[in-house]
């Protein structure tokens, strides 16, 4: 067997969670599937994954050699996709992660009419508000507001963003309009969680410096979208991204509050929260991600 084949047996082994359960997916007995990790270790002399009768679990020098693998992987699949793509005609697979309430609205609608357009494209899209690896989840492309700390990672910037706070109408006709961001005290204010903690801490200008207030939460959760479904039903006041709500501010839906002191409007923000595009960090992009990146800056453009 090739390092390659040995590569993608292995991590078959440590997705699957065992020996036998990877072995009956490709097809081979726990034998055979035993066999071939013990001659794995063996070659590089380094246990790799510690196992009982039950269950595995990766070694210090399994997890490294897990991303690696990972890695070369990828690469593997991109080589392959450059010399098998067909000029005219964009196929395989695109698996893209995305921010939830910007993926629903934007990425969702765009990824759609893109698969009309290539048949061939099989899409794959998964939202959360948390941060993925892309490399260990196989995804092609993040499109995420803000620089991710992963050196790892390509990092295209795709649009400007702001922060805003936004509140419905009707919570401004049945609570008040705020003045001051230390009168966020007395509101009902929509807070996003995020690994456990609520991001309850939001930065205004103040006074002539960047200041931190710490706001009440009424409502808490770690989807933005239902962050922004709560807003327009006159819950509270959100700290949103303005491509979040862009869409809501046109139709009148919800009003922007504090103008003068939220980051992004006198003192930009965009370098912290802006919008973008993520992708591991590999030389030649498969065409259908490389077309993709460009179909949505152009749809982008058309909201702005």
């Amino acid at each position: 067997m090739s390092k390659i084949d040995n590569m993608e047996l292995f991590v078959q082994v440590v997705k699957a969670g065992g020996l036998a359960v990877a072995g009956r997916k490709i097809g081979l007995s726990p034998a055979s599937m035993t066999a071939r990790i013990n001659a794995l270790e063996q070659h590089y002399n380094t246990r790799l994954l510690n196992r009982t009768t039950r269950q595995i679990s990766l070694t210090d020098a399994g997890k490294g050699f897990y991303d690696a693998c990972l890695r070369v992987l990828v690469e593997v699949e991109s080589a392959e996709a450059l010399l098998l793509d067909d000029e005219e005609t964009l196929s395989g697979q695109l698996r893209i992660t995305a921010t939830s309430d910007f993926g629903r609205q934007f990425v969702a609608p765009a990824l759609s009419e893109f698969v009309n357009l290539n048949p061939n494209v099989t899409p794959y899209l998964h939202l959360t508000d948390g941060v993925n690896n892309l490399v260990e989840h196989g995804f092609d492309l993040g499109v995420r507001f803000g620089n991710l700390p992963d050196s790892n990672l390509v990092i295209r910037h795709l649009a400007n963003n702001h922060r805003v706070l936004i509140a419905s109408p009707d919570y401004i006709e049945k609570y008040g309009k705020p003045k001051q961001p230390k009168d966020l005290a007395k509101h009902r204010c929509l807070v996003m969680e995020r690994l456990g903690e609520p991001l309850n801490e939001w930065r205004f200008h103040l006074e002539g410096s960047d200041q931190t207030i710490k706001v009440n939460q009424a409502f808490i959760s770690n989807d933005g979208a239902i962050i922004r479904l709560w807003a327009l039903a006159g819950a509270g006041i959100a700290y949103k991204s303005i491509w979040d709500v862009k869409r809501d501010l046109a139709a009148g839906k919800l009003l922007t509050i504090l103008d003068k002191f939220v980051l992004g409007f006198q003192h930009s923000d965009n370098q912290k929260t802006g919008l973008q595009f993520v992708y591991p960090n590999r030389q030649y992009l498969p065409r259908q991600v490389s077309e993709f990146i460009k179909f949505l800056q152009i749809q982008l453009s058309e909201e702005n």
